[in-house]
């Protein structure tokens, strides 16, 4: 019976593994990355058998099985492995990031067919892969005799390799062995290069450079990326296995000079550091200069330097990788003040100052600013949140969001807040909810914090779904390096740099506003006009123009009335007749909004410009691009392989800085000069169904405004892909560089 019950519960464990990795295949490495097993070798004696073990997945310990034949295998001698709780298989050991076998073996065979069996799991999603087995054929090296082991303790050298070969730890290489190191010069710049011995590393931070004599200016030293392990003795660092190389630009150098390069690394399976090992290098100006010159030649006419081998996307990311916590603060706190001027924050203003302005005759300046504060910090920590998300899965949340029916409510929501606003009634919830609210309420500061936090939470999530370069970058770093902490501390820097403008007008609405009588319920019926504003703004996402060019009309025109645009101004003061003025304005826009919308126009801006004749009303069917509209990759595939150059727009109905770009940017006469020679395509993500989202993975792509620029031959001008909303001029001039 227990047997049984053992099969049953492996039979679950295993039925569950199977459901988990049905849903979470595509986030899933395959089982050749995600366990990386390299060739085994022969050293000192013993099969050695290693793998790389990527970020979030282990290899089961007792999982692991080796078998030769023509000799004779001895106790296997792993690294050290980690006790957990495993859920599928209990109290287990497992290995993380690396896993390293030392088998000792007896015989004569000049070879032996190894065969390595093991399993692992997908620590984040709970995904165990099957069983694997591999299969080698080593050459093994014959067995030397030695005359001392006839007789090991006739001479003191006897006696030492007898004690060394009984000794259990590992012979430590001499430190130039163990970190073999070269230069060269490569384009005028310095290029080092390391090959790691194996079982050692290489830290990445003890990597310096200096000048020890001579007159040259050292740039910073470009290193690849590193693997992260919990290291016993410096904690969690970097590190660096095998060969890689790293450049430093050289620069202003007079004659001869001297370069000194320092690192410092240790033996992971002794567990013992070296001293910081010193190099210099002696680098003339002679070389420098030739070197320099024939990477000129070489690179004539193309922007490929450093930098522009990076895209602005890649930029930040790069930014993120290279740069201290306070750097990326401060930078991704700047990144999002500019944002805070965008169509993506402005809605947010009205909502907000909607908010306080309802408050009534119990504002204060102290009061306002709480709610200024728990309004930014909601908004702030939910774009957070969501950001990391979309980092680690590739899900955008916010795009999620983007659905018929939440905007269609949210919009509702709004209009129902302004005509509470309008006094035509009071929100109010049953007296029994009121009660126990407002005990609830007194605990609170303000009193109605939790219905500010809530309001910020939507208005990230529904009210601002933008992608803009710093977003795309701190997005592009989370999915690559895993490391949500940076990831989300810049997102929460640039968030509060976003929400800075909404705290400073929300704290002065408490200084600035009138504290009760007529003039607050004239203010209040401003905001409520706003409110129905944004309501229609929303709105554009999903209903037809002619129906928002209506909504408009009438708001302009309803709110002409309440200005009295049609009222007498007999005995009436100056400022009834300056509302007035502006109510006759209002109603004059809303009249050409309709008579502009009768005769066929389409625009909210220039209702009348339909009216300009047949000629010009053609030119203005013309004046946006023509695109073609794909959907899948297989569809992309089929474009690329016509052999035309391609620019691809990413584009959602949701998407506010899309209609950026195809109402001022796409409309340039010099923009669509430049693309006449282009095919031009349009992926409508809107839906954001499966075949969008793997189409946005195919390219890194977290949502849109993204545009992509192919060349003949179907390769991606990387380098200069364009995310977020980029006016005419600098469009214009990406396009010079992408189609010359």
């Amino acid at each position: 019976m227990r047997g049984i019950k053992t099969l049953n519960l492996m039979l679950v464990g295993l039925l569950l593994s199977l459901t988990a990795w049905m849903a979470h295949a595509d986030d899933l490495l395959s089982v050749d990355d995600a366990f990386k097993l390299n060739t085994p070798q022969i050293a000192n004696g013993q099969i050695v058998v290693e793998w790389n073990i990527a970020n979030d997945y282990k290899l089961y310990k007792d999982k692991i099985s080796v078998n030769a034949n023509n000799v004779t295998l001895g106790s296997i001698n792993y690294s050290k492995a980690k006790q957990v709780d495993d859920p599928l298989f209990g109290k287990s050991e497992i290995f993380e990031h690396a896993a390293i076998l030392k088998i000792p073996y007896q015989g004569e065979a000049s070879e032996t067919k190894l065969t390595v069996k093991y399993q692992g799991c997908a620590s984040k999603i709970g995904v165990c892969y099957p069983p694997q087995t591999r299969e080698f054929t080593l050459a093994l090296p014959q067995a030397e005799v030695k005359s001392e082991q006839a007789a090991p303790f006739n001479s003191l050298s006897g006696l030492n390799q007898l004690l060394e070969a009984n000794s259990g730890e590992p012979e430590l290489l001499d430190a130039d062995q163990a970190f073999q190191f070269t230069t060269d010069i490569v384009n005028g710049q310095l290029v080092a290069n390391w090959n790691i011995a194996h079982d050692y590393h290489l830290y990445r931070d003890k990597i310096k450079t200096k000048v020890t004599s001579g007159d040259v200016t050292l740039g910073a030293l470009q290193l690849p990326q590193a693997e992260t392990i919990d290291d016993p003795l410096f904690g969690k660092t970097d590190v660096y296995h095998g060969q890689f190389q790293a450049t430093l630009p050289v620069s202003a150098i007079q004659g001869q000079a001297t370069v000194e390069f320092e690192f410092q690394g240790c033996s992971a399976a002794a567990g013992v550091c070296y001293p910081p090992i010193h190099k210099t290098v002696t680098i003339n100006a002679a070389d420098i200069q030739t070197q320099n010159t024939a990477a000129q030649t070489q690179q004539a006419g193309s922007d490929n330097t450093a930098a522009g081998n990076l895209s602005e996307t890649d930029q930040i990311t790069d930014t993120l990788k290279n740069s201290s916590v306070w750097i990326v603060i401060a930078t991704f706190f700047v990144f999002g003040l500019l944002l805070a001027f965008t169509p993506c924050v402005f809605p947010m203003i009205p909502i907000l100052s909607s908010i306080i302005v309802g408050q009534g005759d119990q504002l204060t300046t102290r009061r306002a600013f709480v709610m200024s504060l728990v309004y930014v910090l909601a908004m702030s920590v939910t774009y957070t949140v969501a950001g990391v998300l979309a980092g680690l899965f590739g899900e955008n949340l916010q795009a999620a969001f983007q659905n018929p029916w939440i905007i269609g409510t949210f919009s509702a929501i709004f209009v129902l807040l302004a005509l509470s606003m309008f006094g035509f009634y009071e929100l109010q919830l049953p007296s029994s909810l009121q009660s126990k609210i407002t005990m609830l309420s007194n605990k609170q500061q303000g009193g109605t914090l939790t219905g500010v936090a809530v309001m910020g939470f939507l208005s990230a999530l529904i009210v601002g779904p933008c992608v803009a370069p710093p977003l795309a970058g701190a997005l592009i770093y989370i999915g690559q390096t895993g490391d949500a902490l940076l990831g989300g501390t810049a997102l929460f820097a640039m968030s509060m740099g976003m929400g800075l403008p909404l705290l400073l007008l929300g704290t002065s609405a408490g200084k600035l506003l009138p504290r009760a009588g007529g003039w607050m319920e004239s203010v209040k019926a401003v905001f409520g006009v706003m409110l129905i504003g944004v309501a229609i703004w929303m709105a554009e996402r999903i209903l037809p123009v002619e129906l928002i060019l209506v909504a408009w009309a009438l708001l302009f025109i309803i709110s002409a009335v309440y200005l009295g645009a049609f009222e007498s101004t007999a005995q009436k003061s100056g400022w009834f007749k300056l509302f007035k003025g502006f109510g006759l304005v209002l109603a004059l826009y809303g009249a050409m909004i309709l008579i502009g919308l009768l005769g066929g126009g389409k625009e909210l801006l220039q209702p009348l410009k339909v009216f300009q004749g047949g000629s010009a009303g053609a030119q203005a069917e013309q004046s946006h691009l023509q695109f073609k509209s794909i959907k899948s990759i297989d569809d992309l595939n089929a474009e690329l392989a016509k052999g035309q150059p391609v620019m691809l727009d990413f584009y959602a109905d949701w998407c506010v800085s899309c209609k950026e770009m195809e109402a001022l940017t796409f409309t340039d006469a010099n923009v669509q000069s430049a693309l006449k020679n282009v095919t031009l395509l349009q992926a409508d993500v809107t839906a954001n169904d499966a075949i969008d989202k793997a189409l946005m993975k195919q390219f890194g792509i977290i949502g849109p405004p993204a545009i992509l620029f192919f060349n003949a031959q179907g390769d991606e001008h990387k380098n200069l892909r364009v995310v977020g909303f980029k006016n005419a001029a600098d469009f214009h001039a990406t396009l010079l560089k992408a189609y010359p």
